[in-house]
């Protein structure tokens, strides 16, 4: 039997979607093991000046968790 813990995070880049999810799976396995599923919960751009700045990711990512 396994359990999962499910985190949300925000990744950020100023050149698309794609890189801004990859920028939080990247953070997330840094200090969290056996990641299991990245599922995109929210896509929004920053905008200044009437350009768009950065392209950001809401992305859940489960992980096995092992308890305290």
């Amino acid at each position: 039997m396994s359990v999962y813990k499910i985190i949300s995070l925000i990744g950020t880049s100023p050149e698309s979607w794609e890189k801004a999810a990859e920028a939080a799976v990247e953070q997330a396995n840094k200090s969290l093991r056996d990641l299991r599923i990245a599922e995109i919960e929210e896509l929004d751009l920053q905008i200044e000046n009437g350009k768009i700045i950065n392209y950001r990711a809401k992305v859940k990512i489960s992980f096995k968790y092992e308890g305290s």
